[in-house]
């Protein structure tokens, strides 16, 4: 199919510096209210890493709303390009994410990414750099915390707590499952905090993760690979 794919947003090629630097550029163009349209299809995202971290797995799996009933799964492998930076992540893992979805074969309304949005250093984690690159609404949700602080999560299913970084409000962690750690889940793109969690909750199943990244995680998982969020 015919992805938009800002073509012209950036190109791969540059250190770590340059990285940091285009982050912060990139970040003011994330959009932080809802711009959603009707939701038909979900697409869930990870990415995982084989032969000691020189390729990179990509996998989208796309689902059915409501249901969730599985559509449509893609992976694909490309040598690693980036580095291991912690909240560069998006520079390793995003060229092989945009070459899975290039492989869809239908467009999803929206998009959660196993990783972070905006509760990210500079504001521009996984999720709100992919939105930016499919011109879709993203959310991140992650196993980790990446920076921030909060408060004890309450204990019941569907509770969360304000993820804060200085006076912004930058996600949300949120109990998915009673008597499991929580998820930290914060807006990517087109998608407010609040939008963002009903999605999360709305697409919860068994597990602590909602089911499109579970899937995503699994048709992804490699034991060898290397991630910490960002």
């Amino acid at each position: 199919m015919s992805w938009p794919l800002s073509a012209g947003l950036h190109g791969w090629d540059m250190t770590p510096r340059e990285a940091v630097a285009l982050q912060k550029r990139l970040a003011v163009q994330v959009v932080h209210d809802d711009r959603i349209g009707e939701v038909t299809c979900i697409a869930g995202v990870d990415i995982g890493f084989e032969d000691g971290g020189a390729t990179t797995r990509a996998a989208v799996v796309v689902l059915a709303w409501p249901g969730l009933c599985v559509l449509e799964e893609v992976v694909h492998r490309e040598p690693t390009r980036f580095p291991y930076v912690p909240g560069l992540l998006a520079f390793r893992e995003l060229p092989a994410a945009l070459a899975a979805f290039s492989l869809l074969s239908r467009r999803p309304d929206l998009v959660m990414v196993d990783g972070q949005g905006i509760a990210h250093p500079r504001r521009l984690g996984i999720a709100s750099h992919l939105g930016l690159w499919l011109e879709l609404p993203t959310i991140g949700i992650a196993k980790t915390r990446l920076c921030g602080r909060h408060d004890e999560v309450p204990a019941s299913r569907g509770d969360w707590t304000p993820l804060v970084d200085g006076d912004d409000v930058i996600g949300g962690v949120l109990r998915s499952r009673v008597g499991i750690k929580p998820v930290f889940v914060s807006p990517g793109h087109r998608v407010s905090l609040a939008t963002a969690l009903d999605w999360t909750v709305a697409c919860l199943g068994r597990t602590k993760l909602p089911e499109p990244t579970r899937l995503a995680d699994r048709l992804a998982s490699r034991r060898d690979r290397r991630r910490a969020g960002g």
